[in-house]
């Protein structure tokens, strides 16, 4: 059974940092692509950023420079460091994975997905 865990929201004040976690089991982690997907309150699911299973990086462009994605495939695990976060930053971040060797931030690549994990950045 193909399982994505996310963990490591929190409430955190503006400026501040955290660090989310995506655990996968169930499949063969060092052939997928894995991405962060969030959805701020009320509006739609917006992909942030994605790893590709070599190590290709992608951003969009309201995070490059304060997010950093890696992956740790002895520990089938992605991390996505989130530095200098904003209230905007705020929302339920999901992690899911895509089988496709290029990276993607659109949700219809991605077959599987974890439950989401709640970050809220205070102002």
């Amino acid at each position: 059974e193909v399982q994505l865990q996310a963990s490591g929201g929190g409430l955190v004040q503006a400026g501040g940092s955290l660090r989310l976690s995506c655990q996968v089991s169930g499949f063969t982690f060092d052939d997928y692509a894995i991405g962060w997907f969030r959805q701020a309150p009320g509006k739609g699911r917006e992909g942030v950023s994605c790893i590709t299973r070599s190590g290709g990086e992608d951003y969009t462009d309201s995070v490059k420079g304060r997010f950093t994605i890696a992956r740790d495939n002895a520990k089938n695990t992605v991390y996505l460091q989130m530095n200098s976060l904003e209230p905007e930053d705020t929302g339920v971040y999901y992690c899911a994975a895509s089988e496709s060797q290029y990276a993607s931030r659109r949700a219809r690549d991605f077959g599987s997905w974890g439950q989401g994990t709640l970050v809220t950045v205070s102002s």
